[in-house]
């Protein structure tokens, strides 16, 4: 099994790659000093590539076989800084601009939330302001968090200012639990994002609001760079104990994979999957989870054929 100084790499793929040689990369960020509570995520690349040695090339459901449409290879990790969340941040926008010259698409295996900020850093300047679809239990558009403007909580109100975002094509869905304050959800709408709450999602198929999703962050001609930010905590913890901020009441594993799936068609730049920590499920069901997760996400990507 191809490895990363005794880790697994995703899937089994070899992890010998150039960029240059490739369509999309496949990420780890282990980073988690962003983190306000429960520590961990720093371990969710090791223990997605881990659990991901499970899974198999082709998606039956879909018919999607992304290792014969793309070239695919586990790039291995950014080299952050655990003592020193400003200057891995520095480091993880480096590394995305470094990939995203030889014009791959990125699939990033968190790491907390506030990774995201760096990534779509490199993003904008290399696409200019792109969509968002952001799944999560939280909006993460605090002004500060115990007086820091970087942390998990942060990174799209900073996305904000910096005009990285097109706020009137970013959709964020299953936010859901406790706040700080009342306009906690509200701020985003102000910039023009649409939030799907979780209750909006209870019971039902969410096929029909992935259709309204697509026309919304697509553009005008459809063809507008989206990216695609997935936390796993906005999956209830019963399916996904494995994380640092849980609340109850969230999404189901199959309303996780229709949102997938139901991006099919955008052009999706750039994926993640983040805020997994492994110590806090010792079955490895949410690593498991975030590899499937993280594979649906591959499934979609621009180029990639559906078999008849």
């Amino acid at each position: 099994m191809p490895r990363f100084g005794g880790i697994a790499t995703f899937m089994r793929l070899p992890g010998s790659s150039n960029p240059a040689e490739l369509d999309v990369a496949v990420v780890g960020v282990p980073f988690d000093i962003g983190t306000s509570n429960r520590p961990g995520a720093r371990f969710g690349p090791r223990g997605i590539r881990s659990e991901s040695v499970l899974l198999r090339p082709y998606n039956m459901a879909t018919r999607a076989a992304p290792f014969d449409s793309l070239r695919i290879d586990d790039c291995g990790d950014v080299a952050t800084n655990p003592y020193n969340l400003a200057d891995s941040v520095t480091r993880i926008e480096n590394h995305y601009r470094g990939l995203l010259e030889h014009g791959v698409r990125t699939a990033t295996m968190g790491g907390d939330h506030t990774i995201v900020l760096p990534v779509l850093r490199a993003m904008a300047a290399e696409h200019g302001p792109v969509g968002l679809v952001h799944v999560d239990a939280h909006t993460d558009i605090n002004d500060t968090m115990f007086g820091e403007k970087i942390a998990h909580g942060t990174p799209f109100r900073r996305a904000v200012e910096e005009g990285l975002l097109d706020g009137d094509r970013v959709v964020q869905i299953g936010v859901r639990g406790t706040g700080y304050a009342a306009d906690d959800f509200d701020w985003s709408r102000e910039q023009g994002f649409r939030v799907v709450q979780v209750e909006e999602c209870w019971h039902r198929s969410l096929e029909p609001l992935m259709a309204e999703v697509r026309s919304q962050v697509g553009g005008t001609d459809g063809d507008a760079p989206v990216y695609l930010s997935f936390d796993i905590d906005g999956i209830d913890p019963s399916f996904a104990p494995g994380t640092g901020t849980p609340e109850i009441g969230g999404l189901t594993t199959v309303q996780a994979l229709e949102i997938i799936r139901g991006c099919r068609g955008l052009d999706v730049v750039g994926c993640d999957l983040v805020e997994v920590a492994p110590a806090y499920d010792l079955s490895g069901s949410t690593s498991l989870l975030a590899a499937n997760l993280l594979y649906e996400m591959l499934c979609v990507l621009p180029g990639v054929e559906y078999r008849a």
